[in-house]
C-alpha cells in the first residue's frame, strides 16, 4: 500500500512533467513521456477542436505551478489525513476545458480512495495518460481506478459536475449518498475605470483563455456609468487570433447574426461581441456588461447572486475577489463552488 508521502511525490513528478511539456524543455528526464503526451494532445484536438494544443499546454502549465511537494504539503497540512482505501468515490467530470475534473481526482487519490470515474465524452483522452504516468512513477497507483460508462454500482459517495439540468438529475439519482453536486456558475469582472492597459490585457486572459468555456472564464463585466470602452477594446485586440479557431468563429458569426436580426444593440471588433445585458452567462464570443453607480450596488449584486458566481476579478477589494488575470490560475487550495472537497472526502 502506498503512503501519502509517496502519492505527494508522484504528483510532484507529474508537475515536473507538465512543466517540461508546457515549456517545451529539450533535455527533460521525461523525454519519452513527453513524446507520448504530445501525441495524446494532438489526439485530444483531433477529437475535440476546442482542445487546441495551446489550451492543453496552458492547463499543464497552470497545474505544474501547483503540483510541487512544497505547495501540496502546505495545503495538506491543514487536514488530519487518513487512508480511505476501503471507500469508493464516484467522480463525474465535465468536459469544457482540458483536465477540468483533475482537482477532484487529486483530492480522492491523495486519500487513496477507489475512484469510479465517468469522463465527459469531450475530455476522455488526457486523464488516462496522466494516470499511466502516475502509475509509472508509483507502481500500483492506478490499481483502484476504473473508468466506466455503465450504470453505477457499489460506491460510497459522489462528486458530480454538470449543467443546471444535469444537477437536477444528479440530485435525484444520488439522493441517498453523500455528495458534492455542482451546476452552472459564471465569473465576473468589476472595473473601476482606472485600469491600465496591462490590467486589461490580464482581464483578456480571464475572458479568452479556453475560449471562455470554463466556469472561471469571465463572461460579464461591470463598469462605472459613462465608462469609456476605448482602452478596453484596444487592450483586448491582443487576443484577435482567437477568431482563427473555426468553432469560435462559427459561434461569433452565429451570435452576431442573431443579435442583428433581433435588432439588439451590440458593439463588436471582429472577434468579440460586447452587449449590455442583465444575464450573467454570455454565449461564446460574447461579453456581457452592465453599469453601476456605486460599489455598494456591486456588493449587493454579489451577495444576491453568490450561488451563481465562481470568480470575481477586480482591483477593488470585494468579498472573495481575486486580481485581474488570475481567474484561470486556481491554487491547489481553491475549491470549485467554495466547497472543501478534501474535507468532504475525509468526513464521508
Amino acid at each position: 500500500m502506498t503512503t501519502i508521502d509517496q502519492r505527494i511525490e508522484a504528483f510532484h513528478k507529474l508537475g515536473e512533467l507538465f512543466y517540461d511539456i508546457s515549456s517545451k524543455k529539450e533535455n527533460s528526464k521525461y523525454k519519452k513521456w513527453i513524446t507520448v503526451f504530445n501525441k495524446k494532445i494532438n489526439e485530444a484536438y483531433q477529437y475535440n477542436k476546442w482542445f487546441t494544443t495551446e489550451n492543453c499546454l496552458l492547463s499543464f502549465k497552470n497545474w505544474s505551478k501547483e503540483l510541487t511537494t512544497l505547495k501540496l504539503s502546505k495545503w495538506l497540512n491543514n487536514y488530519e489525513l487518513k487512508n480511505c482505501s476501503k471507500k469508493t468515490i464516484v467522480i463525474i467530470m465535465a468536459g469544457n476545458i482540458p483536465l477540468v475534473g483533475f482537482h477532484d481526482f487529486i483530492c480522492a487519490k491523495i486519500l487513496n480512495y477507489k475512484c469510479l470515474i465517468k469522463m465527459s465524452s469531450d475530455d476522455k483522452i488526457l486523464l488516462p495518460i496522466v494516470i499511466d504516468f502516475l502509475d509509472f512513477i508509483l507502481p500500483g497507483f492506478k490499481k483502484n481506478i476504473e473508468f466506466t460508462n455503465k450504470p453505477l454500482k457499489k460506491f460510497d459517495g459522489v462528486i458530480a459536475t454538470g449543467s443546471n439540468s444535469s444537477f437536477k438529475y444528479f440530485e435525484y439519482y444520488f439522493k441517498k449518498y453523500p455528495k458534492i453536486l455542482r451546476k452552472t456558475r459564471h465569473s465576473i469582472a468589476v472595473l473601476d475605470g482606472n485600469e491600465s492597459k496591462e490590467n486589461l490585457i490580464d482581464l483578456g486572459n480571464d475572458i479568452f483563455n479556453y475560449f471562455g468555456m470554463g466556469c472561471r472564464s469571465v463572461s460579464k463585466i461591470f463598469v462605472p456609468k459613462n465608462y469609456n470602452f476605448d482602452l478596453l477594446f484596444e487592450s483586448l485586440f491582443e487576443f484577435k487570433e482567437v477568431i482563427k479557431n473555426n468553432r469560435y468563429a462559427n459561434n461569433y458569426d452565429y451570435n452576431k447574426a442573431i443579435y442583428l436580426m433581433g435588432e439588439k444593440k451590440i458593439t463588436e471588433n471582429g472577434f468579440l461581441i460586447l452587449k449590455k445585458d442583465k444575464n450573467l452567462g454570455s454565449p461564446i464570443a460574447c461579453l456581457f456588461y452592465d453599469t453601476y453607480n456605486s460599489i455598494k450596488e456591486i456588493e449587493k449584486y454579489i451577495d444576491n447572486n453568490s450561488e451563481s458566481l465562481q470568480c470575481i476579478v477586480s482591483n477593488f477589494k470585494l468579498s472573495n475577489s481575486i486580481p485581474l488575470g488570475s481567474s484561470q490560475k486556481p491554487k491547489i487550495y481553491d475549491y470549485a463552488d467554495k466547497i472543501d472537497t478534501l474535507n468532504f472526502l475525509l468526513k464521508m
